[in-house]
């Protein structure tokens, strides 16, 4: 593998916790992990008890592509990112991300638990943080999210949503048990605060 000049903070936790806005106040270079969902006419892509795509469900997601694209960007300064439209169910274009020099770069997404090793293996990785709220403060968020994003009809919203209600604790011990970091949105903004000052100083 080519020298890394980046390394990666994933940022995991249960969807409507708030890791994209975490990832916002930040700035530093952002990785769209819920970007690399396959597409919705993949045969294998797994499906909710709605009858509609499990987007919860990992077998959902291309663990493979983001690790490979992650390891582009921390080794090479870009990478070529998917964008994907969870209302049509597929990747809907591309976009550049760049480090600009950055130490380190943040990744966000429901699945960035399970790439936890497999950046760890390849030295690409700094930290690995579960954020997470009250899942009662979580489903209300979610839902206001998925209706502003007009993501799928609001009917079908609310009972995702409340099935995810019931399944947040799981999601959250799932991350932990991957060797995520328990950290609230501000305890965890302090973290990555932290890591960014030891980087610049290394």
């Amino acid at each position: 593998m080519a020298p890394v000049s980046a390394r990666v903070v994933l940022l995991a936790g249960p969807s409507g916790a708030g890791k994209s806005r975490l990832a916002e106040l930040v700035r530093l270079p952002v990785v769209r992990l819920d970007d690399f969902y396959r597409d919705g006419d993949d045969a294998a892509m797994p499906r909710s008890p709605l009858g509609i795509v499990d987007w919860d469900d990992p077998g959902s997601w291309d663990a493979d592509r983001a690790v490979a694209a992650l390891e582009t960007l921390c080794t090479t300064g870009s990478a070529d990112m998917p964008v994907y439209d969870i209302a049509v169910d597929a990747t809907v274009g591309h976009r550049p991300v760049v480090t600009d020099g950055s130490p380190l770069v943040i990744a966000e997404g429901i699945f960035a638990d399970q790439i936890v090793g497999a950046l760890r293996e390849r030295g690409l990785l700094a930290a690995a943080i579960c954020v997470y709220h009250h899942r009662l403060v979580t489903f209300v968020r979610r839902f206001q999210r998925d209706l502003r994003e007009h993501r799928k009809p609001p009917f079908t919203l609310l009972r995702r949503g409340l099935l995810l209600l019931k399944d947040d604790p799981r999601v959250v011990k799932r991350c932990i048990d991957a060797g995520c970091e328990p950290l609230h949105p501000k305890p965890a903004r302090h973290r990555i605060t932290a890591l960014l000052s030891a980087a610049n100083a290394e």
